[in-house]
């Protein structure tokens, strides 16, 4: 299990953008890996989501995940 949030993503993607502004404004650190360029961060996602590329998937250091979640999914996750 990851220490830090992991985001998988790609660059043309904008529910990723909306993702990292959501998380780069609010100061949480995260480790955004592109399956674009990655094969192994490819295989990961569609290991997570039953062979569908479904971006953004982020992994929690808890080992919970979010596939595709809107800001105030990602706000609920984060909250205290």
């Amino acid at each position: 299990m990851a220490d830090e949030i992991i985001m998988y993503g790609t660059t043309w993607c904008p529910d990723c953008y909306r993702a990292k502004s959501f998380l780069n404004s609010r100061g949480i650190p995260f480790k955004w890996i592109d399956i674009a360029t990655d094969p192994a961060a490819t295989a990961e996602v569609e290991r997570i989501n039953k062979g569908n590329r479904s971006v953004p998937t982020i992994v929690f250091p808890d080992g919970s995940i979010l596939v595709e979640p809107s800001n105030s999914e990602l706000e609920k996750k984060l909250s205290p």
